[in-house]
């Protein structure tokens, strides 16, 4: 690897993910996110950015987040982390994801939070080694961490609804109406939104548990590579059919032949384990263009 000025990247999310195992982990070596720190103290580019699962922040009690961040300011970093959701980036889609930015910078201050996202937020100080819980945004430097729970995304996008983004005349391959009409005599009608997704039916009536029938009036449900979330159901118009691996590639920020001449199951797991774009250049151009803000107090 050459030297280089920024490093981005992703280290597997299934030890963390609520669709993995959930295992974590109790320390850095041996994983891909060890060989991340390697690349960082050799080449100590100026900066970097890396994207996670929302529940790293929790995973047994923010042990291994804890774990991510020792890590990471061993090797002489000032980390920054957020929660962000694809659908202030204007992606129909509520996909929640933790990015974690690194600068040389020994300063405390914030790229990831404008002036109005952290105005009139309480902040939570406490030495990295003791922290026992992260918040939704947070500083840490040296062993000093500086934390927060900002309900306000400043630089948020107009919203984008699923139905915007669909195909005007998909493959009936893609169409399961008859299967799903049968279906639904042993659901039980919902028609409320979760988190801005709009659930019609349901096997059991929750939000979540069962099989769900979704709306396309709200945004879509967090993509997964898992095959069975590849069928999930969306009642369009008078037909009910599975979202296209074109319609994949639009929510999660893509153009439409990005994974073209792929094999169409595979189009599936790529997409809904990749990273919207728009919300990594966003993180990049905040760092390169050095929109912080100072002053943490």
């Amino acid at each position: 690897i050459p030297r280089h000025d920024i490093l981005t990247g992703g280290f597997p999310c299934q030890p963390f993910s609520s669709a993995g195992k959930k295992q974590g982990i109790k320390d850095a070596r041996g994983t891909l996110f060890e060989i991340i720190v390697r690349i960082l103290n050799k080449h100590r580019p100026r900066f970097f950015v890396l994207e996670n699962v929302k529940r790293l922040l929790s995973m047994d009690k923010g042990d291994h987040f804890a774990t991510i961040l020792q890590s990471l300011v061993s090797v002489g970093y000032t980390v920054e982390w957020r929660l962000l959701n694809a659908i202030n980036f204007g992606l129909p889609q509520n996909r929640e994801r933790v990015i974690i930015i690194g600068t040389l910078n020994k300063q405390e201050a914030s790229y990831l939070c404008p002036m109005e996202d952290l105005h009139n937020v309480r902040y939570r100080r406490s030495n990295l080694k003791r922290t026992v819980e992260f918040l939704n945004w947070g500083v840490v430097l040296g062993n000093s961490v500086c934390q927060a729970n900002p309900t306000v995304f400043s630089e948020k996008k107009g919203d984008v609804k699923l139905y915007e983004i669909l195909e005007s005349n998909p493959s009936k391959r893609f169409f399961f109406t008859e299967d799903t009409k049968e279906r639904i005599k042993n659901s039980v009608r919902v028609n409320r939104f979760y988190n801005n997704v709009e659930i019609l039916y349901n096997q059991k009536g929750g939000a979540r548990t069962g099989y769900s029938i979704f709306g396309t009036s709200g945004v879509a449900p967090t993509l997964t590579c898992t095959a069975s979330r590849h069928y999930e159901r969306y009642k369009i118009g008078e037909d009910y059919r599975r979202l296209t691996n074109i319609e994949y590639a639009r929510i999660q920020g893509f153009p439409d032949n990005h994974c073209e001449g792929i094999p169409l199951n595979k189009q599936y797991r790529l997409y809904g384990n990749a990273v919207p774009p728009q919300i990594v250049l966003w993180a990049i151009n905040r760092l390169i263009e050095r929109k912080t803000f100072h002053g943490l107090n």
